[in-house]
């Protein structure tokens, strides 16, 4: 009798146990829900490890993607499937071919096998030398495509070809084809061969010459330099700005002289590889969100502020959000109001890239901060870039007179290299004087035709069912094809109708997110963007890419 009561007393305080976890547990995870208290839940975890482990899971796992206006579809399992296993191939095959014939072709004067070597490290070494080699190689007829005429709306092809399979290319001067251009980055037309901007560029050659032969902070600062600074600042509404020679530079080797390892960096997952580059080179603590997401955004800054220093568990010196205005492979526009709401609130400083939104949007053409209407003064640090809007080459950052100064002494940008060019120069001057010139430029009707061209386009395709991605303000344009092979195919066909597209795959996007992007200009006409849409809809069933099917469509017509 005692030991049946002492069993039925145990089982009794057994479930009194369980049911107080159960309580403890759904308290948690109220709480957890409604403040999103990482730290309690790691009290309940040292408490009761195995109530802590489930709400461990349960607070480090991704929340759902948010990405406010932009229409992100994945690709179906079987595409994801068919992309990976394309890749496991390729990789297979690669390492088979290279372990027995070493690198190049075989039976060539072109291949490389390493002899004598003992001792020494291997010449060819990393994922990134064998997939150039064995993947990117099969698809190299698709890229590095040369032109022979000014990138507008129209363009001039040269025909490349390979006689050793991708392994080198040769021009056929004698074969070229005219294709609408929706490859380049010419969003306002400025990169022409006739106009306001190339008669400044050419002018400027008879009083300045090409180039100045020396480095900004030597005898390379001449007046076009002071005059163009001056112009930029003008046109972001900032106290004053600096000038690079080269856009992934200004990001490079910039980056490293505002941050170091006391600095914290919250990174949008989709950043451009330069800002990645940059943020390795400063040595600061990087902490990545999921893209164009404010709200996991806020998670992670909150999390990592509360964590400090890697170490020392100090507090951090500074805090900086890093994102793009456009992203270029995604074609979305970031939240800017939500996360101006986060830096605020968190005194973090923001380091906005408007390389693919200065020129092209807003109601005056200033990028995704007149877009939105926001205060230019409210960004602390604002780049851009001249080879997209522009028509030129170069990069800038703008921000307080303070800043800009630190920068002008200390950034390798602007002590090393050989300054800005005149003609390069003085065509980014003229480009902005006539998108500011509201009388008499043309700058911001270019804007308004830029504008929508791409809902137009955008609209259209997507009501041929195929899967867009972005906003319809963006002039990025991607179309997701899912798989890698459908690159080559899509691209060559749509060369012999006479559309200039561009392929983007793995490593610029994940596999299974592979794609063509559109990029549209103000130099493109209705007939041309018609043609294009018409060009997809006759190959869309013989590539099997129109994934968006449902009934959700809008197929109502699409106003011009």
């Amino acid at each position: 009798m005692g030991l049946a009561r002492n069993v039925e007393n145990s089982d009794l305080m057994i479930k009194d146990t369980i049911r107080t976890i159960g309580q403890v547990t759904e308290i948690v995870k109220e709480t957890w829900r409604s403040q999103g208290d990482h730290l309690l839940a790691k009290r309940v975890a040292q408490a009761m490890p195995k109530v802590g482990k489930r709400l461990r899971k349960k607070t480090t796992s991704s929340p759902a993607r948010n990405y406010g206006h932009e229409d992100l579809i994945q690709a179906p399992w079987y595409m994801r499937f068919a992309g990976y296993f394309c890749h496991f191939m390729l990789f297979a095959v690669g390492f088979f071919r290279e372990s027995i014939w070493g690198h190049g072709p075989i039976n060539s004067e072109l291949k490389i096998c390493e002899k004598n070597r003992d001792g020494y490290s291997p010449m060819y070494i990393g994922f990134e030398g064998f997939y150039i080699r064995n993947v990117f190689r099969r698809l190299a007829h698709c890229f590095r495509t040369p032109i022979a005429s000014a990138p507008g709306g129209e363009v001039d092809v040269l025909e490349h070809y390979s006689e050793n399979a991708g392994w080198t290319f040769n021009i056929n001067q004698n074969h070229m084809k005219t294709c609408i251009n929706f490859g380049s980055y010419n969003y306002l037309g400025y990169a022409q061969t006739s106009g306001p901007c190339t008669a400044a560029a050419i002018q400027s050659i008879q009083t300045s010459g090409l180039t100045s032969s020396s480095a900004r902070q030597e005898l390379g600062t001449l007046s076009y330099h002071r005059q163009l600074e001056t112009t930029v600042s003008e046109f972001l509404g900032k106290e004053d700005a600096i000038t690079f020679g080269m856009g992934f530079a200004t990001n490079v080797l910039n980056i490293p002289r505002l941050m170091d390892k006391r600095t914290l960096v919250i990174s949008d997952e989709k950043n451009h590889a330069s800002l990645i580059l940059g943020l390795r080179l400063s040595g600061a603590t990087v902490r990545v969100f999921q893209h164009n997401n404010p709200e996991h955004l806020e998670r992670v800054l909150r999390k990592a502020m509360l964590h400090g220093q890697p170490r020392t568990r100090r507090p951090f010196k500074k805090v900086f959000i890093v994102v793009e205005g456009v992203y270029s492979m995604e074609g979305t526009i970031v939240r800017l109001p939500e996360i101006m709401a986060i830096k605020k609130k968190y005194k973090a400083y923001l380091y906005l890239d408007e390389a693919h939104s200065v020129g092209a949007m807003g109601p005056n053409g200033r990028g995704v901060v007149d877009y939105y209407g926001l205060n230019p003064k409210d960004i602390d640090i604002m780049m851009g870039t001249f080879t997209k809007s522009f028509g030129s080459a170069g990069g800038y950052i703008a921000g307080s007179k303070r800043l800009i100064d630190h920068l002008r002494a200390n950034s390798q940008a602007n002590t090393y290299p050989t300054s800005m060019s005149a003609p390069v120069a003085n065509q980014i001057i003229e480009a902005m004087k006539q998108i500011m010139d509201k009388d008499h430029g043309d700058g911001m009707e270019r804007v308004r035709v830029l504008a929508r061209n791409s809902k137009y386009i955008r609209r259209r395709l997507k009501q041929l069912g195929l899967v867009v991605y972005g906003h319809d303000d963006s002039p990025v344009v991607p179309v997701m094809l899912f798989v890698t092979t459908k690159i080559s195919y899509l691209l060559g066909e749509m060369k012999k109708k006479g559309i200039a597209l561009v392929g983007v795959g793995y490593p610029a996007t994940k596999i299974s997110h592979e794609r063509s992007r559109l990029c549209v200009s103000s130099s493109h006409s209705k007939e041309m963007l018609d043609y294009c849409v018409n060009a997809f809809d006759e190959i869309a069933d013989k590539m099997n890419i129109r994934y968006n099917r449902g009934a959700h469509l809008d197929m109502s017509e699409v106003q011009y």
